[in-house]
């Protein structure tokens, strides 16, 4: 089994997780609304995917 030689001090391990960036989520227009929303996924406003309802909106109200 591998043993360290020598202590790794908290600024060298807290380097290996500094190269995170936050960036903001791709929106695209929705075809059928036009509103804003993440590509591949379902439209929150009117629940069509691919030009077809997959989520029936007056259900969920």
């Amino acid at each position: 089994m591998a043993v360290p030689k020598a202590k790794q001090s908290k600024q060298r391990t807290n380097t290996r997780y500094a190269n995170f960036k936050a960036t903001a989520p791709t929106l695209v227009e929705c075809p059928h609304c036009h509103e804003l929303k993440q590509p591949h996924v379902v439209c929150k406003k009117c629940g069509y995917y691919d030009g077809k309802e997959v989520v029936s909106m007056e259900e969920q109200k």
